[in-house]
Order: C-alpha cells, then structure tokens, then sequence
C-alpha cells in the first residue's frame, strides 16, 4: 500500500503484540520468496513506560521510563496505519531481513531499538507513540 511507508506510525490488530502501537521500518508491497504476500518489518512497544510525578526520585523515575522493544515481520492485513509518524535514524541498518534469521542480531537489534526508543521518550517528543492505545 502506498502509504505504509517508514517511519510511519501503526497499530498491530493480530498476535501476541495485537493494540500495541509500532513503526515501519522497512516495506515490501510486493512480498519475496520467504514472505510471498506484503508485509512490512516494524518496531514498535511491547512495555509502554510509566507515569511520572515530581515527586519521584531519579532511581524510579528511571525503571518507570524504561520501554521494552519489539521488532516483527508484519502482514499488511494485520496492521493499521494512523496519522502520525516517527523519524527514525540509522534504523533501516540496524533491522534488515536477515536479522531475523539470527536469534543473537535479532537481540543486538532490539537492543539497539530499546535504546532509541528510550532517547526519544526522555525527549519528550511524540508523546501519543509512548502512551498505551486507550478506548
């Protein structure tokens, strides 16, 4: 689809990450041999972070803003696009096809993952994408 494209923002509707928000990464229409149907590589969070007061200390302000990662090979039918979109650097090196192959780059690359994302929500920047998805 021409408007999955990365660094844009949506929501996996199947699986065990189904309501969790994630971004593309990397888009195939087309599909290849492994995958033969459009899908598209996301990140996205599996553990949003927390809700902070002044009144915390730094020790806990620091695990409640912690974000857990996850990186997915994602069918087009099973994600849903929103309107916002998040710049990513450097993240299409990082997770590629053949991460996914390995167990060991699969977790280099979800470290890697962690840590932008944590950058991003100490930035303060994109707040809606650090929220859990809400009713």
């Amino acid at each position: 689809m021409k408007f999955i494209k990365p660094g844009k923002v949506a929501v996996v509707l199947q699986g065990r990450h189904a309501g969790k928000k994630a971004v593309v990464i990397k888009n195939f229409d087309e599909g290849n041999k492994a995958h033969p149907f459009p899908h598209a590589i996301v990140a996205g969070i599996e553990r949003y972070p927390l809700k902070i007061t002044t009144s915390m200390g730094k020790k806990k302000v620091a695990r409640r803003s912690r974000v857990k990662p996850f990186i997915k090979i994602v069918n087009y039918n099973h994600i849903m696009p929103t309107r916002y979109t998040l710049e990513l650097e450097n993240t299409k090196t990082l997770v590629t096809a053949e991460t996914f192959k390995e167990p060991t780059q699969r977790k280099v690359a979800r470290k890697a993952i962690k840590k932008i994302f944590q950058d991003k929500h100490a930035a303060g920047k994109n707040k809606w994408f650090f929220a859990k998805l809400r009713a």
